[in-house]
């Protein structure tokens, strides 16, 4: 797909970590585990400021209901932004799950603007406006912390030639999983914000990290098969260091609880991409790990690895794939 470059603005996000081999130090019970990342030797790409116009991107593809929480937080003065998959998929020209905002309001404060609003979660809060019958997600700049399930940091330094609201938006970026979802669209300036590489990411069809790959997964394993589920859905490949980092890693994710386990799995195979995402679990040695009778099965009639050939199990989910979208999903039972 072509995209137009837009207009662009110079300006580098700093990682401080030495070029060669880079070690993430996790705290452990019992010992202090070190992980070695290879650098890639690539200068972070600078960030840029896009016409949402030149990706192809309306108001009229946003969802009524969106657009009534954007509105009613616009008229009490608050700064509102689309940010993470949302706005990936419509530069996609896809139509999105769910579109998710975020504000410069407190929570407290979007919960006054509206009638049917309430604040949910203890740790990760974030509002739930209801319109009519539709859930739409607030959460506010002032609540999105880096989210580390283990107590893994990173110290990032201040990118030069940006202004106050630029570090703003750039810090809440840092805190997200993959470049292609670090994108912030203001649909009254019009204007998409891309610190990270993520447009470029997406004409590259590529899913990447934010920051080492490997921090990333530690940091929160379920990201693990956030990739996988983005890259089946979407198409798209990975970037070398984390296709790697997947490998090294996939049996983190028995870390999470059978319920979130259970989640990642049913958006993996009832939304239209269970047969691309059984290749992939299988393909990085993830399947075995979560559906070990299936792995059996690809293992017993001698399925390898990077096999492109189909089988009947992949067949049976190519055709419930050809009956499901993101918004005609299947209910879990079927799998």
């Amino acid at each position: 797909m072509a995209i137009s470059s837009g207009f662009a603005f110079s300006c580098r996000p700093h990682f401080p970590l030495s070029h060669g081999m880079r070690k993430v130090f996790v705290s452990c019970a019992a010992a202090i585990e070190a992980i070695e990342e290879t650098d890639s030797g690539k200068e972070p790409a600078e960030w840029k400021r896009f016409n949402s116009k030149e990706l192809g991107i309306s108001s009229s593809m946003i969802a009524k209901p969106t657009r009534v929480v954007l509105n009613g937080l616009k008229s009490k003065g608050f700064e509102v932004y689309l940010v993470g998959g949302c706005v990936r998929d419509l530069i996609l020209k896809r139509t999105p799950k769910d579109f998710d905002i975020i504000t410069t309001a407190e929570l407290k404060e979007v919960r006054r603007t509206f009638s049917h609003c309430e604040i949910v979660g203890r740790r990760f809060p974030i509002c739930h406006v209801h319109v009519d019958t539709e859930v739409v997600e607030v959460s506010s700049f002032h609540t999105s912390g880096i989210r580390s399930e283990r107590g893994l940091s990173l110290s990032f330094e201040k990118p030069v030639d940006c202004d106050e609201k630029d570090h703003f938006r750039w810090r809440n970026c840092l805190h997200r999983d993959f470049t292609i979802n670090g994108l912030m669209f203001d649909p009254y300036s019009k204007f998409v914000y891309d610190y990270m590489g993520g447009v470029d990411d997406i004409r590259k069809a590529k899913v990447r990290t934010i920051g080492p790959a490997s921090f990333s997964f530690i940091e929160d394993c379920a990201r693990i098969l956030r990739a996988v589920r983005i890259a089946a859905r979407l198409g798209f490949r990975f970037g070398r260091e984390t296709a790697l980092s997947i490998k090294n890693l996939s049996s983190s994710v028995l870390r999470l609880d059978r319920g979130r386990l259970l989640m990642e799995m049913n958006y993996m195979l009832a939304y239209g991409s269970a047969e691309a995402s059984l290749r992939l679990l299988w393909k990085f040695g993830l399947l075995e790990i979560l559906l070990p009778i299936q792995a059996a099965y690809f293992v017993y009639y001698g399925f390898r690895r990077r096999d492109k050939r189909s089988n009947m199990l992949l067949s049976l989910f190519s055709n419930l794939d050809k009956l499901l979208a993101p918004d005609r999903p299947c209910h879990s039972s079927l799998w």
